[in-house]
């Protein structure tokens, strides 16, 4: 029976949570610690959340945190937890994870939100997926733990995010979420260019190009420690939508030209008139992991 989004995770989701990486039983098969991962970590004025999020990280998953121009003393806090500090003075979501990315040495790399709204315990269950061959971007699908966790005016601009996505692409994903798994050098290949809020949806966009299998699963979401600097806020939902829409007409353009393409016919003697072309289609949809709504920013 599948789970309202609006509803609390089960008792598993719970304990998930609430269970410490380093109490972990040995051989979980859901779980995969000591893997060779960086976990990037964009961050701007999360000097109170930074501590309960690098205390979560599984055993050999290396933080890197990308300050984006905090005034709160960040930097110094992460770095005083273990962390990689990276500093990115260009604003911007992408920018920050871009800076990332080229900081990251790992076979894989991790995406988390700094503001202690998900859990990095829940990573190696997404690795897993990745490291297994199952897929090759694992997201993570928000399913709030308390009604606070999710704005309404958010809730509704990734569900119709997700409708789009969909559209363009194929998979049948409900979230865009930002906890993500993939492997470095794959996701290097892909050149990613947006450095504002649409570098998520570009992700994904351009993970469809490439042939990418992408799938979801559940992930808890809970209330943020701190403000929202991005879809928390009205005015962050709508310069969100506004990144995002532009990445998704540019896809529609960029797919046009390639569907209505076909390989030129060669005259002969008899040929009397053009061969009409055809178009052609392109990605299956890729099956998702998820058996509930997601939800979150």
């Amino acid at each position: 029976m599948q789970q309202h989004p609006a509803d609390a995770p089960g008792q598993d989701a719970a304990a998930t949570r609430a269970e410490h990486p380093g109490t972990r039983r040995p051989g979980d098969p859901h779980r995969m610690t000591d893997m060779n991962v960086d976990v990037i970590l964009p961050c701007l004025d999360e000097a109170d959340a930074l501590p309960e999020v690098l205390g979560r990280l599984p055993r050999g998953y290396r933080a890197i945190v990308v300050d984006n121009g905090s005034t709160d003393g960040s930097a110094d806090v992460a770095r005083a937890h273990g962390a990689t500090v990276v500093t990115e003075p260009r604003k911007g979501f992408g920018s920050a994870c871009a800076a990332g990315v080229t900081a990251a040495t790992a076979e894989y790399v991790a995406f988390c939100d700094a503001d202690a709204s998900m859990d990095p315990a829940e990573l190696p269950a997404l690795v897993e997926r990745v490291a297994s061959g199952r897929t090759d971007l694992a997201l993570g699908r928000r399913v709030p733990t308390s009604r606070g966790a999710w704005a309404p005016h958010a809730r509704f601009a990734n569900r119709v995010l997700a409708v789009l996505m969909h559209r363009a692409t194929g998979y049948r994903l409900r979230d865009l979420g930002p906890m993500r798994v993939m492997r470095r050098a794959d996701l290097v290949a892909l050149d990613l260019r947006d450095r504002r809020s649409g570098y998520p949806l570009e992700m994904v966009l351009a993970a469809h190009a490439a042939g990418w299998r992408v799938d979801e699963s559940d992930i808890g979401y809970a209330q943020r420690i701190g403000d929202s600097k991005v879809t928390g806020t009205l005015r962050g939902t709508v310069n969100a939508i506004k990144d995002m829409s532009r990445l998704l007409r540019e896809h529609r353009r960029e797919a046009r030209p390639t569907a209505a393409t076909a390989a030129p016919v060669p005259e002969t003697a008899t040929t009397a008139a053009p061969v009409p072309e055809t178009a052609a289609t392109t990605g299956p949809a890729t099956e998702t992991a998820a058996a509930t709504e997601g939800a979150r920013s």
